[in-house]
């Protein structure tokens, strides 16, 4: 069983800074989860379990999350844009609901809702 995380984030410019109904795609300074890269990562490791109904009818595959950290930190608005079934999509989901407070992402010192991806890879 293998686990394998990216976060999907687009260089900053003024000119690609976009914001979809009061919630921005890129900021100067993107979201960081609870205790950093490393912590996010042993987070996921350590935190995720693959399905038993994956395991047992051999589904592994990518699901694709969406995400919005608001400006206190908190993870809302968690939206599955690819899945693959069997209890791997909602397992995804679970992890990221539950990781805690994250630091905000900023504009000029100012904290602003930040819309997020994340795919997940499940292997066995």
């Amino acid at each position: 069983m293998a686990l394998s995380l990216v976060f999907s984030q687009s260089s900053y410019s003024q000119t690609t800074m976009s914001q979809v109904d009061g919630v921005y795609q890129t900021v100067p300074e993107m979201p960081v989860p609870p205790g950093g890269m490393d912590a996010w990562v042993k987070y996921l490791t350590e935190n995720l379990t693959y399905p038993a109904t994956a395991k047992e009818k051999g589904i592994q595959g990518l699901v694709v999350l969406t995400f919005v950290v608001r400006e206190e930190g908190k993870v809302d608005s968690v939206e599955v844009l690819r899945g693959i079934g069997g209890g791997c999509d909602e397992e995804a989901v679970r992890l990221v609901k539950n990781s805690g407070i994250w630091a905000p992402g900023k504009i000029e010192g100012k904290a602003v809702p930040v819309r997020m991806r994340l795919p997940v890879q499940f292997k066995l």
